[in-house]
């Protein structure tokens, strides 16, 4: 079973989010990354793009496929994780730390309730299965 950390929220889609200060971090899940392979590509949103929940928010390309990435939550991007720029794998070795993708200021703080948590999470893995 995929690594699923209780302190993050998740959606169905392989989106995770740790808030910090009204800022949300968002990558992508070990399911996600393990379901990809080895990840060779990402593009991800750049500094003050919006973006809406639910909605397109970059792609991230492995040698198995080419995936988009859904915005979690609604908020203005602050930062780009460019690192991965260079290093893509780092998604792979470090889905939860120095894989994270992007930060975003949040608008609506109360989507936040939208997001499942980790037991919520996992139930919807395994019912994937």
């Amino acid at each position: 079973m995929s690594s699923i950390p209780s302190d993050l929220r998740y959606t169905e889609t392989h989106e995770w989010v740790r808030v910090e200060a009204g800022v949300a971090i968002v990558g992508i899940t070990d399911y996600a990354q393990e379901s990809l392979g080895d990840v060779v590509f990402v593009d991800l949103p750049k500094a003050g793009d919006k973006l809406t929940r639910g909605e397109e928010a970059g792609e991230i390309e492995s040698v198995k496929a080419v995936s988009n990435l859904y915005a979690p939550l609604s908020g203005e991007v602050l930062e780009s994780n460019e690192d991965l720029v260079d290093a893509p794998e780092t998604i792979n070795s470090e889905a939860y730390d120095g894989g994270w993708m992007y930060k975003v200021k949040l608008s609506n703080p109360a989507e936040l309730e939208k997001l499942l948590d980790a037991k919520a999470y996992k139930g919807h893995l395994e019912a994937q299965d």
